[in-house]
């Protein structure tokens, strides 16, 4: 380590003493009265000393008023450099600005609202290609641009989608427009890629519902397939009672809402009654002598009382 680093740590004594000096600086600058006590000093450099007095402006808890002081070689006369108003290491500070371009989150646009897409965003790609068109992102067809290098004409910026010039015929451009797939635009395998993730980490296998599901949405009948090359991994669930209704979700995602997950059993139905057509069954109107408790006898004197 040389000399001069050691002495650049060291406070200047001369320096480190002005403290009445350094809080005049500080009251200047502020008010009177808002200058708190003296909590410390660091040594800028050779001979260069920043004090620290306390903030006691409501609003500014944790900041402090910082006063650099400096003196000549071989002087003994020391000055003020600066009088600023910092942050302490426990000062309130605003959040670190974000462009709103980052800020922006799913749910955030309203009704009216626009949301402007780059020229060179990652996740679109041209529509359709051809030698004889532009690359979508370029502001002038190719006969536009000749003319306005020939003429140096004014013309408005913008996609070709934005431009109203007539394809030329037989041209690809041409054969899209009429066959009505002129997109300036679509999805790259990047926003493809982009989307399936997004969809996946909202309603994908590893969710907490998807855990615990007693299957995956694969084998459920309310799943409405989707096209393309994202259906082979997603999927529209049209289950109203589900957490998921109207969402992609992931073919491994689940929930308790499986249309296979607990089916109701019928309810027992009783057999219908056998009525036996082939045989008649007699039924006596009076019963026979002998079918009684009682015996049947031919005693005078039992038959008086009224025994049969």
């Amino acid at each position: 380590m040389s000399a001069a680093t050691t002495r650049s740590r060291t406070p200047d004594r001369l320096c480190a003493e002005a403290v009445d000096l350094a809080r005049a600086a500080a009251e200047e600058a502020a008010a009177p009265g808002v200058v708190g006590e003296h909590e410390g000093l660091v040594s800028e450099g050779d001979r260069v000393v920043t004090h620290f007095f306390g903030c006691r402006e409501l609003g500014y808890r944790g900041w402090r008023w910082a006063v650099t002081v400096a003196r000549a070689s071989r002087a003994k006369v020391v000055t003020v450099d600066e009088a600023v108003l910092l942050p302490g290491p426990d000062a309130v500070l605003a959040p670190e600005w974000v462009p709103w371009s980052e800020r922006l989150r799913p749910g955030d646009m309203g009704p009216g609202d626009l949301l402007p897409t780059d020229a060179d965003d990652l996740r679109l790609e041209p529509g359709y290609t051809g030698e004889d068109e532009p690359p979508p992102n370029s502001a002038l067809t190719g006969d536009l641009a000749d003319l306005a290098e020939a003429e140096d004409a004014e013309v408005t910026g913008g996609t070709p989608a934005e431009q109203a010039v007539v394809p030329t015929r037989g041209s690809i451009a041409a054969l899209a427009e009429e066959l009505g797939m002129r997109r300036a635009r679509v999805l790259s395998r990047y926003g493809l890629h982009a989307a399936a993730d997004r969809w996946e980490e909202a309603f994908g296998a590893k969710t907490p519902m998807a855990q615990a599901a007693p299957a995956s949405c694969a084998s459920c009948g309310f799943l409405a397939p989707i096209g393309g090359s994202l259906g082979q991994a997603f999927g529209v669930c049209a289950n109203e009672f589900s957490p998921a209704d109207g969402r992609v979700v992931s073919l491994a995602y689940g929930c308790g809402g499986h249309s296979e997950a607990a089916v109701m059993p019928k309810p027992p139905q009783p057999a219908p009654p056998v009525i036996d057509e082939t045989r008649v069954d007699p039924f006596p109107l009076r019963p026979s002598p002998d079918s009684g408790s009682v015996p049947a006898t031919e005693d005078a004197s039992s038959a008086e009382l009224g025994h049969s």
